[in-house]
């Protein structure tokens, strides 16, 4: 019988993705481990691996197509003796998947070069000349409920009214345990109430054809978004909304941390050609002084959900690396466990391939803190926005000689501002004091951070 093949979801919150290109073209034989298929994500270029055997019968969304919404059928193979030109013929109507939807008709990984991207939607003439606005475009946009593809397909055999289901998946996103909790009447909102903020976009003031009415025509460019700019604005304006931030700066002598990273960096070993191991950043110190903070703060290396805390046993640390068009938040897993050298050498080959899409979701995924380092950019202090469902972020600023007074005298130091960003619903603002001062001892006294 003929298989389908399907959309594969690359990570958890995936709902779409480019189609950006066919490895393997109608007619090919296929056998279980060939990679037929690159799939681009916000963040990511993939691989796509074949589960099955037989003959690419018929490919059902052209390569370079943008948005194919997971578990869509992308091509058909027909099996073992079967014939391929009757497999084509029906194809999107066979009757077995390539493997159940959980476990996605195909295996992924990061594609050895990052493929060109999806083709974007046409954009409205250079100058700014927006097409004539459809009915109802001058309103708000109204509200919309965020549910899985899953989700979606049971609430609609159930009967089920989605604006009605609390959604209890990452930013309230309704997922397929809420529709189940909905048929037995847990978790559904009184008719007409209004969805969480979460599980809903609010709506924006003006309309797009609304704003591009208040410039002059051939005054501005359209720049369609691409996946990555979408997925961050959905995910930041979600945290926002979502998540009740505070904020707690201090500023760190680093002194000594600059001395101990000149002296590390002279004296590390070097290869034949006269390369170091290893080249200690500033950045390496705040990575590894978050980490063993988290360790003395446990209370403080948490993550928030309705149902209890998450006390995380490691510190896994996310370093937030701008790529062009976006940024993207790699992880250093047990941060706390890690020499300087090993965290250096793993940020330089994650930022690498988080710049080339090349890492792998769980490489990007998760995490219990952050930290995102403008310093380099001469930044003094500012504010970071968390990155759920993480209960912190580090922001660090450039670090500067000061005026300072110690002992009564002014003196000149070098001092590093950093503002710590918490969710009050997991991290209280005595419990950030605590946290954000035992990264301050670390930082300013870096022989701690090696006993």
């Amino acid at each position: 019988m003929p298989i389908n093949i399907l959309m594969p979801a690359l990570s958890p919150t995936m709902e779409k993705g480019n189609l950006s290109k066919w490895l393997k073209r109608e007619g090919e034989k296929v056998k279980p481990g060939d990679v037929i298929a690159e799939i681009e994500t916000d963040k990511a270029t993939m691989e796509v691996e074949a589960v099955d055997e037989g003959t690419l019968a018929k490919i059902v969304v052209a390569e370079g197509t943008a948005d194919v919404p997971v578990n869509q059928v992308i091509a058909v193979l027909a099996g073992e003796g079967e014939d391929v030109k009757a497999a084509a013929a029906g194809a999107g109507k066979a009757a077995v998947p390539a493997a159940a939807p959980k476990a996605q008709t195909a295996a992924a990984t990061p594609a050895p070069q990052a493929s060109k991207p999806a083709p974007a939607p046409s954009a409205p003439p250079t100058g700014g000349s927006a097409p004539k606005p459809a009915a109802g475009d001058g309103d708000p946009f109204p509200l919309r409920t965020f549910a899985s593809p899953l989700a979606k397909r049971l609430a609609k055999e159930a009967g089920i009214d989605l604006g009605r289901v609390q959604g209890s998946g990452p930013h309230n996103r309704i997922i397929a345990r809420d529709i189940e909790a909905a048929k037995s009447g847990k978790g559904l909102r009184a008719p007409g109430a209004p969805a969480a903020a979460g599980g809903a976009a609010i709506a924006p003031s003006m309309s797009d054809q609304q704003i591009r009415a208040l410039y002059e025509d051939g005054s501005y460019e359209v720049v369609p978004h691409d996946g990555m700019r979408r997925t961050i604005a959905q995910r930041l304006t979600a945290s926002t909304q979502t998540v009740p931030h505070f904020y707690l700066t201090m500023d760190c002598n680093i002194g000594r941390l600059l001395a101990a990273r000149e002296e590390i960096n002279a004296t590390a070993p070097k290869d034949k050609d006269g390369k170091p191991a290893y080249k200690l950043s500033v950045n390496d110190f705040v990575i590894k002084a978050l980490a063993l903070a988290l360790q003395r703060i446990p209370d403080a290396n948490v993550s928030w959900t309705e149902s209890g805390m998450l006390k995380h046993k490691h510190s896994d640390v996310g370093v937030a690396v701008a790529m062009p068009g976006g940024l993207i938040t790699p992880i250093v897993r047990h941060a706390e466990s890690k020499s300087l050298s090993a965290i250096s050498n793993e940020m330089k080959d994650l930022a690498a391939r988080g710049r080339a899409r090349k890492l792998k979701p769980q490489e990007y995924q998760g995490g219990a803190t952050s930290v995102s380092n403008l310093g380099m950019y001469g930044i003094k202090d500012f504010t970071a926005v968390i990155n759920p469902p993480q209960s912190t972020i580090l922001a660090v600023g450039a670090g500067e000689e000061r005026a300072v007074v110690k002992n009564g005298k002014i003196e000149i130091a070098h001092v590093m501002s950093v503002t710590l960003s918490c969710d009050h619903r997991a991290v209280d603002g005595a419990l950030g004091a605590e946290l954000i001062g035992a990264f301050k001892a670390l930082i300013e006294n870096p022989v701690m951070m090696v006993v």
